[in-house]
């Protein structure tokens, strides 16, 4: 019997992927977002290139918009799936906001959406004995690193922004539950590095409503004009070409991240992981522009600035952790989600508009 799994900001950058990915793997979905930084017309183009057929669709995939805030909402959902003999087997859980620099002006409002809205999730999912959780961390919880080391699981936890202290507050509500006597809670938490590239048929990708933060969108505008260039914050670090090192990831790679940790959970008893899903392969940002240069045949202007607050030179996982406990591995390589990411956005300059 098919599983049936509910995603939270199924319709975002990395839950749509996901979404489609398990769709694929022969599950169930219930999406539930808030559409705040996302689009509805993601949902078509999931079921478009699911090939499921049009008459079937509502038996695999259904959408509900809707906030995690709201208890009495999710509450009604799991019930209306147990009253139809359908009971939801796992939560994957996207939901929340993403934006360091939102998370400093507005802290209250990402403490309320992030920790106080999981909570809410947590208390429903118990009530209904739904206790497979999969939770979308980040490797911002790790902080500042001072030197060029591989980022391994028990490194120290020291956040420096609203953002990386919310999923850190979360992690340890999940900890002390996977901690409780008896508990029947199977969790994985996964802390991913960056996340670029795009499904590679164009049809969903990265889509920031306002203006983008992450690099690669910005890339992209920068290729087509729509921004001047590119500005590189600190070319003085003690790096290999003194610019930022990051683990770009492919979303597709960390789609199957998500699947493979979905499935070691229903397969266990009682577990509690925290995993790193990057690649383990250091990028500087010179490095990661002239790949996309030479990927698309493009020029992307840049120009130095100073360093930003709270910056870190390096962050790149060690992935070795995850490769062995959910016997997954990344494969697409960096040319590959620059390729992606460019015919996403040629696809599609103005998102899903």
């Amino acid at each position: 019997m098919m599983k049936t799994i509910l995603v939270t900001g199924g319709t975002g950058f990395i839950g749509s992927h996901t979404s489609l990915a398990l769709i694929e793997k022969g599950y169930k979905l219930l999406l539930l977002d808030s559409l705040e930084n996302s689009s509805i017309k993601v949902i078509d183009r999931i079921t478009n290139l699911s090939k499921i057929e049009k008459n079937k669709i509502s038996s695999y995939i259904n959408f509900l918009k809707g906030d995690i805030r709201d208890e009495d909402f999710l509450n009604d959902i799991f019930e209306i799936y147990k009253k139809n003999n359908n009971k939801i087997d796992a939560v994957i859980h996207f939901a929340g906001l993403k934006s360091v620099n939102e998370s400093t002006k507005n802290p209250i409002k990402y403490w309320d959406i992030n920790v106080s809205g999981t909570i809410k999730l947590i208390k429903v999912m118990e009530k209904f004995e739904c206790f497979n959780l999969v939770f979308s961390s980040s490797a911002t919880i790790y902080g500042v690193k001072n030197n060029n080391n591989l980022i391994k699981e028990s490194d120290s936890i020291s956040p420096i922004n609203t953002y990386g202290r919310t999923k850190e507050a979360v992690e340890l509500i999940l900890r002390d539950l996977s901690k409780v006597l008896n508990s029947k809670w199977r969790i994985a938490v996964l802390r991913y590095f960056n996340p670029i590239g795009a499904h590679p048929s164009g049809l969903i990708g990265e889509n920031p409503l306002n203006e983008p933060n992450n690099i690669l969108p910005i890339i992209n505008r920068v290729a087509a004009g729509k921004i001047k260039e590119l500005k590189i914050f600190g070319n003085d670090w003690e790096t290999k070409d003194g610019t930022g090192v990051r683990d770009y990831i492919h979303v597709m790679d960390l789609a199957e991240g998500h699947i493979s940790a979905l499935e070691y959970l229903l397969k266990s008893n009682n577990s509690y992981l925290e995993l790193n899903l990057g690649t383990g392969k250091g990028t500087s940002v010179l490095e990661l522009v002239n790949c996309f240069s030479m990927a698309n045949k493009v020029k992307i202007p840049f120009k130095f600035s100073n360093r930003r607050e709270g910056d870190t030179p390096y962050s790149v996982a060690d992935n070795t952790l995850a490769k062995l406990k959910l016997n997954w591995e990344p494969k697409r390589d960096l040319y590959k989600m620059c390729k992606d990411s460019w015919k996403w956005f040629t696809k599609n300059p103005e998102g899903f508009k």
